[in-house]
């Protein structure tokens, strides 16, 4: 490198930590800014500096592997795949410990000698203290994907390098070592910190499962296919079902913030059920994915149950592979809804199908707006359905359950081979896989903003350019977007593109909450039937579809299809009860508490109080259990028939004659 080269890089790193907030001094971004100062105020380093990268003897090196070895074998396979991805391109594969030293090396033979004299090779000690800022060493520090890229590095030696790094955690979200891939490229690829980024977090997803391997793992996502890639979420867990740790995608898609936050949980306290359900016999939930649902907001997820590492042979019954594979999708499964099917009388929703029917065939997307659970994906379903008989591809993709860094590639696709080592030719992303279908771009308020500009430029030229990629690719979509949330506020906060919003908007369409529907009994009444499919009809009782319509709801159509297949397995005769509906549903404020039957008169009811819907309750249940005979009811109430009616007329309890 020229001295003069030297000098001018040694002149911008000490005026951006004289003047940090001097923009026009370098276009360097705030980690490499903090970074540098680091390097300056703590470790007393000189950009200019040129002394030998510390390497450590072959004895100190073993020292420091042996303890990751088992990390170390997980890694190989994917360092292996990287590589592969990388082949011809100049780079290198590192591993490194949490302080910054090389535990493994894998280079490509036309960067090995120059990273040689660089000193990347196994035992070089890459810490920010020692080398200043560097992608392996500042990554430990910042634990987040790091691009380090040429004049960004703080001694002048380096600036030739261009380095993506991304941390690997263990199980209580400490640093384990960090990835990375090296080269002297020219070009800053954010597509190849992508690459890294998936393959660390892979390494990560197998440590993590590995760790617990002789305890349960309940594997999930809100997609089944998701199950067994980088994506997935993990629980480990012991036979009572208590959470004894949790990665970070796990983490992420139940709206965690760090491992400690689940401590003392048990599997109950996150999803509908327990241990013994999981692992019941009609489960099989060791075979197949089952459907789940969270205890907080009723999410639908689906799971798949790995045994101890002792029992996985016995449980498998000698099956040649465990990749999860949905052999029999769930009762009721949504995907062959059609719009005729999403409305029985309520006047939004059936204009709602109207105006979707009228653009079916146009290049008119299509936005959904409602509360989380009202069904937006399933209205998306039954559009596609309409359209093309479900001969195309309909392919979902949930904005919100994406960490932010992969969801690019999920969206555009990449080249090169796969992060799993399976396929050497690249992967499609879902708006190619959609092609001559329909995209769905579920909680799209939840896209970065940063990729809100790539697919508004998909939706205005038709085609995508995947990562690492140069040539257009045209593709044919029709796309519904759904959001729980207020894009117009995002759009005021700056938080969602203005022209993305336009763009989506061609007809906006607004799902009503469960609770306000006009067609309520009708669609309990479809629900349970589709929930039942082939089994024996079983029909709801006049007292548990009065509870049914009167409760708030407040997980929407969600939240009864799982109550409904809850019901379902409890109940014992051709009929549910009451007493099969879970107690939240029976007890908790109903709608009557707001919103206040009519009396008989026809003049507005005053709403009862605590106390009294207590009371109203309790006559209800032995009204039920003595179905529907008050004489009956009084004796188990021990009071008189008359007091009973009276009581009845006060608490706006009514007989229909159909009773």
């Amino acid at each position: 490198m020229e001295r003069h080269e030297i000098l001018e890089h040694a002149r911008i790193v000490n005026a951006v930590i004289e003047s940090p907030g001097d923009m026009d001094v370098t276009q360097v971004g705030p980690a490499i800014v903090q970074s540098w100062n680091r390097c300056v105020r703590e470790f007393g380093l000189d950009p200019v500096r040129d002394e030998p990268v510390i390497i450590l003897d072959s004895r100190e090196l073993k020292d420091r592997q042996e303890p990751l070895e088992s990390l170390r074998a997980i890694a190989q396979g994917e360092m292996a795949t990287l590589y592969q991805q990388l082949s011809g391109s100049g780079f290198s594969v590192l591993l490194t410990d949490q302080e910054g030293v090389v535990l493994d090396y894998l280079g490509d033979p036309s960067f090995s000698e120059a990273a040689r004299r660089c000193g990347m090779v196994e035992g070089a000690l890459w810490s920010e203290q020692y080398q200043g800022t560097n992608g392996m060493g500042t990554c430990a520090i910042e634990k987040r994907p790091l691009l380090v890229h040429h004049h960004e590095h703080f001694l002048a030696r380096n600036i030739g390098l261009t380095c993506s790094s991304a941390p690997i955690f263990d199980h209580e979200g400490g640093l384990l070592a960090v990835l990375d891939a090296s080269s002297f490229s020219r070009q800053a690829q954010q597509h190849t910190l992508v690459l890294v980024n998936m393959s660390a977090q892979m390494i990560e997803n197998r440590a993590f499962l590995c760790r617990f391997r002789d305890h349960y793992a309940l594997r999930f996502h809100s997609r089944p296919e998701f199950i067994g890639t980088l994506w997935e979420g993990a629980l480990a867990l012991n036979e009572e079902g208590r959470i004894l740790a949790a990665n970070r995608s796990a983490l992420f898609q139940l709206g965690y913030k760090k491992p400690a936050d689940l401590a003392g949980f048990q599997l109950r306290d996150l999803f509908n059920t327990g241990m013994e359900a999981l692992l019941g016999r009609n489960n099989q939930g060791w075979l197949n994915p089952v459907a789940l649902y969270e205890a907080k907001r009723g999410n639908r997820f689906f799971g798949l149950v790995q045994p101890p590492e002792g029992r996985a042979a016995v449980l498998s019954s000698g099956r040649a592979s465990r990749q999860p594979v949905i052999e029999n999708p769930p009762a009721g499964d949504e995907k062959f809804i059609r719009l005729s099917e999403l409305q029985f009388g309520d006047q939004t929703m059936e204009h709602n199908v109207h105006c979707a029917r009228r653009v079916l065939g146009r290049d008119i997307p299509i936005l959904l707006l409602g509360e989380t659970g009202t069904g937006k994906e399933v209205f998306a379903q039954g559009v596609h359905q309409e359209q093309t008989g479900g001969k195309r591809p309909f392919v979902a993709v949930n904005c919100a359950s994406i960490p932010e860094t992969l969801i690019e590639s999920e969206l555009f696709g990449y080249k090169s081979g796969a992060f799993t080592g399976a396929n050497r030719e690249g992967r499609r992303g879902k708006i190619l896989q959609a092609n001559g279908g329909t995209l769905f771009l579920d909680e799209i308020g939840d896209m970065p903003v940063m990729l809100q500009a790539r697919l508004l430029r998909v939706l205005e030229e038709r085609e995508v350019i995947p990562l690492g990629g140069e040539i257009p690719v045209k593709v044919d979509i029709k796309l519904i977007s759904a959001t729980h949330r207020d894009l117009k506020e995002l759009v005021a906060e700056g938080r969602f593109r203005e022209d993305l919003y336009y763009r989506l908007q061609g007809i906006t369409l607004n799902l009503p909450p469960l609770r306000d529907r006009r067609d309520k009994r009708e669609l309990i009444n479809h629900i349970l039937r589709l929930e039942c499919a082939d089994q024996q009809q079983i029909d709801l009782s006049k007292g548990a579809m009065r509870q049914l319509e009167a409760y708030a709801w407040p997980g929407n159509i969600r939240q009864l299809r799982n109550v409904l297949r809850t019901a379902l397995a409890l109940c014992d005769g051709p009929e549910i009860t009451i007493y099969d509906l879970p107690q939240e549903i029976c007890t908790q404020p109903h709608q009557a508490e707001t919103e206040p039957e009519g009396s008989p008169d026809g003049s507005t009811a005053v709403p009862l109080s605590a106390l009294e819907m207590a009371e109203r309750e309790t006559i209800l249940l032995n009204l039920e259990k003595s179905r529907w005979n008050v004489t009956l009811a009084a004796r188990n109430l021990k009071i008189s028939r008359n007091t009973l009616y009276r009581k009845m007329n006060n608490l706006h309890i009514r007989i229909n004659k159909e009773e």
